[in-house]
């Protein structure tokens, strides 16, 4: 019977991501947890500080964890306005889960990275896999660092780590968490409302996005891999869609005629302007079958479709 442990449950990966392992292990086999506490989980919520090293080691060993899901971080944007404290919590989270997990016999554990690992010695079109890595945010070099200790804990003790490089995650289950493709979803909520747009990227931005059930169907399938199918142990490049500002603008105005946007980039501008265009995921669809199913247009009809039915239902 596997035992699910989910920290930054309620992030906006989080939150989707724990509703999945409820429904594929069952709701009394996930334990979803964050800092502060959340009544609005169903099943086993459990307030937890990821930085205090005996919590997690006690929490993994009480509830006899078997797969833990480690997406506690302050992201890019965010993580700029405090750098110092965005490294220690980033990374003593991390070691905390590893080095738990390793002496309470986790089986697996899944470990997002992020397009934010990448700088600007590199090809920006179909990046590869294994590029330079020289990322200009502390969000970027937290993600890069733990993918090595990631491959160090597999190489040295077998801890069967196993991670992704999300793009962009654009849904509409949560609001934006702090991140810099998050234009990408609050530009829907705006359509949805009949409220224009100030863009904080240039129009020609271009950056490679994924949508939330795609990235979801990836965690998953990456997990459900059997362990000699995963050849890389830092972090698997994924790719959903590539496009930027005016793309978006346009594929949402294609529903919402009235829509209307301005563009006024900020700091996030530098940030987009070190990452690539375009992602080459080859190995993981190699190694584990991965395939996208949405493009922008099919993204852009669901996304409305469904932030129309959850505004409507606000305000009945």
């Amino acid at each position: 019977m596997e035992k699910i442990l989910i920290t930054g449950a309620s992030g906006q990966l989080g939150v989707v991501l724990t509703k999945a392992l409820q429904k594929k292990y069952g709701i009394e086999n996930v334990i979803a947890s964050d800092i502060s506490k959340n009544d609005s989980f169903d099943g086993i919520f459990e307030t937890l500080n990821v930085t205090n090293y005996d919590a997690v080691h006690n929490c993994i060993s009480r509830h006899k964890i078997t797969q833990v899901y480690h997406l506690v971080a302050i992201l890019s944007a965010k993580g700029e306005e405090e750098p110092l404290n965005t490294w220690n919590v980033n990374m003593n989270t991390l070691f905390n889960v590893f080095e738990a997990s390793r002496l309470n016999g986790v089986k697996k554990v899944f470990y997002p990275s992020s397009i934010a690992v990448f700088g600007e010695e590199i090809e920006y079109i179909n990046t590869p896999q294994s590029p330079n890595l020289t990322p200009l945010t502390v969000y970027g070099m937290s993600k890069a660092a733990g993918e090595n200790w990631a491959n160090y804990y597999y190489k040295k003790y077998g801890l069967d780590i196993r991670s992704v490089r999300y793009p962009g995650v654009i849904g509409y289950q949560s609001l934006p968490g702090g991140g810099t493709t998050d234009y990408a979803v609050s530009i829907y909520h705006n359509a949805v409302k009949n409220k224009d747009f100030d863009c904080f990227l240039e129009p020609s931005t271009t950056l490679p996005m994924i949508f939330m059930d795609d990235a979801i169907r990836a965690t998953l399938e990456l997990m459900d891999a059997p362990e000699e199918n995963i050849k890389i142990r830092t972090s698997y490049n994924l790719s959903g869609m590539s496009f930027n500002p005016k793309q978006i603008y346009e594929s949402i105005k294609s529903i919402c005629p009235d829509f209307e946007i301005t563009y006024t980039p900020d700091f996030r501008q530098e940030i987009a302007n070190s990452w690539p265009k375009s992602i080459d995921d080859s190995q993981a669809k190699q190694d584990w079958g991965w395939k996208p199913a949405y493009d922008l247009d099919a993204m852009s009809k669901e996304m409305i479709k469904k932030l129309n039915k959850h505004y409507s239902l606000l305000s009945i």
